[in-house]
């Protein structure tokens, strides 16, 4: 994977470049008319417009197919735009899907606007596999997931629920954002599509936005790839760049994310004022074994619960801390935090953040590639702050 990460999909050009090259043009030069009627006829392959392919993009759909282990790659503007993508493609009126009510709150509130186009969603629990075999109907066309869910780091049995999505005719995909294949390879487990929001661990640093969708050459080529190129959600060439060089990166990004997050996972959990930690190679975590079956490390991602706590202790906690950065994005060489019920998760109903566990004293960590020991004395700051807030319950 590493050498995949760094050789796949460049092809040097007459320049001889060592590095992959930049392509910052809207529109592409024709030899003559006729190949330019060939092209826009589809009678032989080349450019034609940004918006229907661009080099710099195409290196960064290979390279991440290829880690991946998925035929084809369609990179988009954000992880958002990859999900929308592949619902507009794939959905009509009358059809229904099933997604877990774990998954990222924007992802939730996308689905429920679908109803107004005709599309019907019904919500379960990520680790209830007898619940997703319930919900499906003879209209079942999706089953979508997070694993690990944001931000409780549940888990879902990709093995089990593929063969539920085959057996009742639909597609299982998955959003691999949080372990990226450098940890988790959900194709090889049964799933159909894989999105990513590139914007978190693909590019490491929180610089751009970006999002992307894996799988075979037939459904991504053949049915999602038309609504993009009409539509119009796509990945800037200057993004691609960016995101080529986190993917020479991620593997031992990854390694690092997951020993820090391991090590202040473990801490966490012997702190007085911490009533739960959620971390998937935590060998408390419920799904332990599935996790270590089905990811080869644990991510870069902790979350944990304050005791007796409402969003004032929460918040407490958050603001005590000097180093972290608050913020809402994770995936970054810098370790954020922040308080999903008022941020990430904060417009969805309160029944619908309870639905998913996300209590007022939660808080999410992204472990960055900082000091560990740096990293501990600061959230040992945030927790004397916390605990001077008095408790509510």
């Amino acid at each position: 994977m590493e050498t995949l990460a760094i050789h796949t999909g460049h092809h040097r050009t007459h320049e001889g470049e060592h590095s992959e090259p930049l392509f910052l043009t809207s529109s592409y030069v024709f030899d003559d008319a006729e190949q330019a009627a060939d092209r826009f006829a589809g009678r032989a392959e080349g450019n034609i417009y940004s918006r229907t392919g661009n080099p710099t993009v195409r290196i960064f759909e290979e390279r991440l197919a290829v880690l991946e282990g998925g035929e084809r790659a369609l990179a988009t503007a954000s992880g958002m735009a990859a999900i929308l993508s592949v619902c507009m493609a794939l959905l009509k009126a009358g059809d229904h899907v099933v997604v877990s009510q774990s998954v990222f709150g924007p992802s939730v509130a996308l689905f429920q606007m679908f109803a107004r186009f005709g599309v019907s969603t019904s919500f379960v629990a990520l680790d209830d596999v007898p619940a997703w075999e319930r919900a499906c109907t003879d209209r079942t066309r999706l089953l979508f997931l997070e694993t690990p869910s944001n931000p409780l780091c549940v888990l879902g049995d990709l093995v089990a629920l593929a063969a539920i999505a085959h057996r009742h005719g639909a597609k299982l995909v998955v959003d691999n954002t949080f372990c990226t294949p450098a940890l988790q390879r959900p194709l090889a487990l049964g799933a159909d599509l894989v999105v990513h929001s590139a914007t978190k661990y693909i590019d490491g640093q929180g610089r751009a936005l970006g999002g992307a969708i894996v799988g075979e050459e037939r459904v991504v080529t053949g049915e999602i790839f038309p609504f993009v190129r009409t539509a119009g959600p796509v990945m800037s060439p200057f993004n691609a760049w960016i995101f080529l060089k986190g993917l020479e990166t991620l593997s031992l990004r990854m390694k690092a994310h997951s020993e820090t997050a391991l090590a202040l996972a473990e801490w966490l959990a012997t702190q007085p004022l911490v009533e739960r930690v959620y971390y998937p190679y935590l060998a408390s975590h419920p799904q332990y074994d599935l996790a270590r079956a089905q990811q080869s490390a644990g991510g870069g991602v902790v979350s944990f619960t304050l005791k007796d706590a409402d969003a004032r202790r929460a918040f407490a906690f958050v603001d005590g801390c000097r180093l972290l950065s608050r913020t809402a994005n994770l995936g970054d060489t810098k370790t954020t935090v922040t308080h999903p019920a008022t941020t990430t998760h904060g417009r969805l109903t309160p029944e619908a953040r309870r639905a998913g566990g996300v209590e007022d004293g939660l808080i999410r960590l992204s472990i960055g590639l900082e000091d560990r020991d740096d990293l501990m004395a600061d959230l040992e700051t945030g927790l004397r702050a916390a605990a001077v807030v008095e408790g509510v319950r």
